[in-house]
């Protein structure tokens, strides 16, 4: 008598599931594990686990943060503008799904954005613009509590003129007060501040001042006025140039970069953004004084774009504002830092420095399109006449701070800050406090420390402007 077989057919089992769906299903489910067996399935697709979008005039950036690296494909369309992204190995989450609801009406560049599944592991993003738009698309390594980054930075086509911008929102044409000017700490001789012909007439406002920049463009140095017979006893004074003054403010962090964060949650981008907001409206009351800020909102701008935002204005002055943090939440006090060549003044200094060098990591600056050759300029030619003009403008200003709050060197100090690296513009970067010190960052949260703050500090520019008058410069590129 023969063994039955062990394997008999699927119809010897049943007859009546011969044909049945239920075998089919059997079926296809043996072939699928046989086939597993064979190749590996499909990696799973990646999960969307952080959507932000960080609308600003300069730009507007979108953020997808995700456990994986992502591969994009994308494309432009006209009438109507929109940009289309095409993101591989994806399935649709409601957290993507929410980049909708995050598209804010006041957004400048995006109307708004339609999420969908276009094929199997392929996700469409949809943007409808505004206007027409330079799209910069990339990915970020984790870095700082930050997983993997796809980024989304939608630049206008045409950039607004720095100096357009500066004379639309600023109300420098309007005549200094008589008593201001009056004063023996002004920063400069004003210049004849007569308005334009038709109020807010922005091209006539720049034709003017292109008009004023252009006669100074020629000039030569002031040389020093040389005593004579009948004056020898008196002490000649310096020749002053009549000229608008620009001073840079520069909020450390932004966006994606928040920066230092207190106990209490408070976060360095915030309060800096909030000092420097202040300190503009009080360098703004003197007379022929024009402050740009290098961010008005919270997003973020590379380091190196910063310092060409200041050249491009011709700045006289930059001054950049963070918030001190520590390891030790003992550490307190107040800071003004120039740029060093030669290292940096103290291991702490330098300690800050490379920290805050890695704000272009934190924050997301796009590398493969910066400008190799203006990096170079910026990183490479700063003069030794710079560094001592900010050592001047940094004396002045840590002088008057030091009547608000403990200095925690009494002396200013030097290191490698990239964001102070312009090489034709006195810089300094003011460490307001240590955010990481409970009572300090209490403090930098009061708004009267604030104001304290402000007010320190355009008491220490106007003392250098006052040893220090502006000269006749040349345009810079």
């Amino acid at each position: 008598m023969s063994r039955p077989s062990r394997l008999r057919p699927a119809s010897g089992l049943n007859p009546d599931l011969a044909n049945s769906p239920q075998r089919r299903t059997l079926l296809k489910a043996g072939g699928t594990l046989l086939l597993s067996v064979i190749a590996p399935l499909p990696a799973s697709a990646a999960q969307i686990l952080a959507v932000r979008v960080w609308p600003a005039a300069d730009y507007t950036r979108v953020t997808l943060e995700n456990d994986s690296e992502l591969k994009t494909q994308h494309f432009l369309l006209a009438d109507p503008p929109r940009l289309v992204v095409d993101i591989d190995g994806l399935g649709l989450n409601n957290t993507l799904k929410s980049l909708v609801a995050k598209i804010e009406p006041n957004d400048p560049y995006i109307g708004q954005v339609r999420v969908g599944q276009n094929r199997p592991n392929v996700v469409r993003l949809v943007f409808d613009l505004k206007e027409e738009i330079k799209p910069e698309v990339f990915t970020l390594a984790p870095v700082a509590g930050y997983q993997h980054r796809l980024i989304f930075d939608l630049y206008p086509t045409r950039p607004v003129d720095p100096i357009a911008a500066l004379i639309e929102k600023g109300d420098w044409f309007s005549e200094a007060p008589t008593s201001a000017a009056a004063g023996s700490a002004n920063p400069a001789s004003p210049l004849p501040a007569t308005p334009p012909a038709q109020t807010g007439a922005v091209p006539d406002a720049i034709a003017k001042m292109e008009s004023e920049m252009s006669a100074l463009d020629g000039t030569p140095p002031p040389q020093p006025v040389q005593p004579t017979p009948s004056s020898a006893g008196a002490k000649a004074a310096p020749q002053r140039v009549v000229r608008m003054v620009t001073i840079a403010l520069d909020p450390g962090h932004g966006g994606e970069d928040p920066g230092a964060i207190g106990a209490s949650g408070a976060r360095e981008k915030d309060i800096v953004l909030a000092v420097a907001k202040r300190l503009k409206a009080k360098l703004e009351q003197l007379p022929n004084t024009r402050v740009m800020l290098t961010r008005d909102g919270d997003y973020f701008v590379p380091l190196g774009q910063r310092v060409q935002k200041a050249r491009k204005v011709q700045a006289d002055l930059f001054v950049s504002i963070h918030a001190d943090a520590w390891i030790s939440p003992t550490a307190r006090g107040s800071s003004v830092f120039v740029l060093s060549e030669k290292g940096a003044s103290s291991s702490a200094a330098r300690w800050l420095a490379n920290d805050q060098n890695k704000a272009d990591l934190v924050g997301g600056a796009n590398f493969a399109a910066q400008d190799k050759q203006i990096a170079s300029v910026l990183f490479d030619l700063s003069t030794t006449a710079q560094i001592n003009d900010s050592l001047k403008l940094g004396k002045a200003v840590l002088r008057e701070i030091g009547g608000i709050n403990r200095l925690h060197k009494a002396s200013v100090e030097q290191a490698g800050f990239a964001v102070l690296k312009a090489p034709d513009i006195p810089s300094i970067l003011v460490e307001t406090a240590f955010i990481s010190n409970p009572q300090e960052e209490a403090k930098l949260k009061d708004e009267g420390y604030q104001n304290q703050l402000a007010e320190a500090i355009t008491k220490g520019i106007k003392r250098y402007f006052a040893d220090n008058p502006p000269m006749a410069k040349s345009r810079q590129t």
